[in-house]
């Protein structure tokens, strides 16, 4: 959010200067004018995110009084205040907007597992992990310190994807016990050859922090795993 303040009050300041000459009804053709409108819209979707909690009419002010040199409506510690207000006032916001969304997935995760888990295939383990077998596998099964080479595809619970190696045309590899908890526990269970669908509550995801921007807070996961080798 300082970031995000600062970058606009300086391109602010910069546009004013260079706007002061500018036609609104004409389109700009000197370096001049031209690059004032697109330095306009550059500070337009800058904080075009905090529209709405902007007063058009006194953020023009402060910064034509700036220009100015005028005497300002607001001392230097007012100034500090405002600005440290405004961001705590964001911040719990999205606070409370990421709990809202966490509370949201809480319930429909735990919903789904719970339909799910009555699927004729599906298998439940005591930590809640749920899975199903695509295909089998006759291979050995890896240990939680072995290292393992996978292809697979992650889902939310609304089917949209947000992970795939697949995609990516190249298995991975990694420690299984570096992976999220689900992965761990479910992987020791696949036999080399095999693949599985997983079904992953949060606690044994992500949990409440998520994997901006694609995982909120408290997601159910879904993944479609095949264990191509445990890497020696």
């Amino acid at each position: 959010m300082k970031t995000l303040l600062a970058r606009s009050a300086t391109l602010l300041l910069l546009g004013a200067l260079s706007l002061a000459s500018a036609h609104a009804d004409d389109a700009p053709k000197a370096l001049k004018d031209r690059f004032s409108y697109a330095l306009g819209l550059q500070i337009g979707t800058d904080i075009s995110q905090m529209k709405d909690k902007l007063d058009a009419n006194f953020f023009i002010r402060g910064i034509q009084d700036q220009l100015a040199g005028k005497k300002l409506l607001m001392t230097p510690e007012e100034v500090g205040k405002a600005k440290e207000e405004f961001q705590k006032g964001m911040l719990e916001e999205m606070q409370k907007e990421s709990q809202s969304t966490a509370n949201k997935n809480r319930s429909e995760g735990e919903l789904f597992l719970a339909k799910n888990k009555e699927r004729k295939g599906v298998v439940s383990t005591p930590s809640g992990l749920q899975y199903e077998i695509l295909t089998p596998g006759s291979g050995p099964k890896p240990k939680a310190t072995d290292t393992v080479k996978v292809h697979y595809q992650g889902t939310l619970i609304d089917g949209s994807e947000f992970d795939s190696s697949y995609k990516r045309k190249e298995p991975a590899t990694f420690p299984l016990d570096r992976v999220i908890p689900g992965w761990t526990e479910g992987l020791q269970l696949m036999p080399v050859g095999s693949k599985y669908r997983f079904f992953i509550p949060s606690e044994l995801a992500y949990g409440k922090r998520g994997a901006p921007p694609k995982i909120g807070g408290d997601a159910t996961l879904q993944f479609e795993v095949e264990l191509l080798e445990i890497v020696k």
